[in-house]
């Protein structure tokens, strides 16, 4: 056995020594009395989800819903796109004119490897840990979509915006437990380090995430 089996077995022995032979786990109530809601204004909530999402090294703009064509063509335009998959239920007033859009019936990998990006929407973002939420809901196609494409741009309408993580697993929960659908949390562009602690992009998505967060007033997209 190795040793850091064996210290392991033996911490958790110790941490057990006082338990009864007999007493099982549904024998001992917990009470669960961590946050499980953000109370701060909701604006105060969106500001913090767009400064996390940037401190990833994600790029953030806010906007208007009118807005959002202009914006996406900008942020196209800036990284010398002219072209990104989509999933096949975009909506059409999110698109530019200017934008050639590839909709995803079924592309392969290979396809979605050399696109030159993705174009999505969320299901949720949270607050607390600048996290955008994927569960292959509306305008996020399936899950393969934005793992391999190298740059998602990707809308985030701020009234899917919560504050803490308990809320988003609570929304979640139906999508889950019903539907069976895959969740992906997304925190900033996808990085790793080597064993010399180098950080290393875009090794299990996309090198370059940019986030379009739209201020639309209360129009129920949770």
């Amino acid at each position: 056995m190795s040793l850091a089996r064996q210290t392991i077995l033996r911490r958790i022995r110790a941490g057990l020594r006082d338990v009864p032979d007999g007493e099982q786990p549904a024998d001992v109530v917990v009470a669960h009395v961590y946050r499980q809601m953000d109370e701060r204004p909701h604006a105060e909530i969106v500001a913090q989800f767009a400064e996390r999402v940037a401190e990833y090294r994600a790029t953030v703009r806010r906007i208007t819903d009118r807005e959002l064509p202009e914006a996406i063509a900008a942020a196209c335009t800036g990284r010398g796109v002219r072209q990104l998959v989509v999933p096949a239920d975009i909506p059409a007033s999110w698109l530019p004119a200017e934008l050639v859009v590839q909709p995803d019936d079924g592309l392969t990998a290979e396809q979605l490897d050399t696109s030159e990006g993705v174009l999505t929407g969320c299901a949720l973002g949270i607050a607390q840990t600048g996290t955008i939420v994927l569960d292959a809901g509306p305008h996020q196609g399936r899950r393969l979509l934005t793992l391999l494409p190298d740059y998602h741009l990707c809308v985030v309408y701020a009234d899917q915006i919560v504050g803490v993580v308990p809320e988003a697993i609570r929304h979640l929960e139906a999508a889950v437990r019903d539907e069976r659908r895959p969740i992906t949390l997304i925190s900033g562009p996808s990085a790793t380090s080597d064993i010399e602690l180098n950080r290393v992009e875009g090794v299990h998505g996309p090198r370059t995430l940019h986030v379009l967060i739209v201020d639309t007033g209360e129009q129920g997209h949770l």
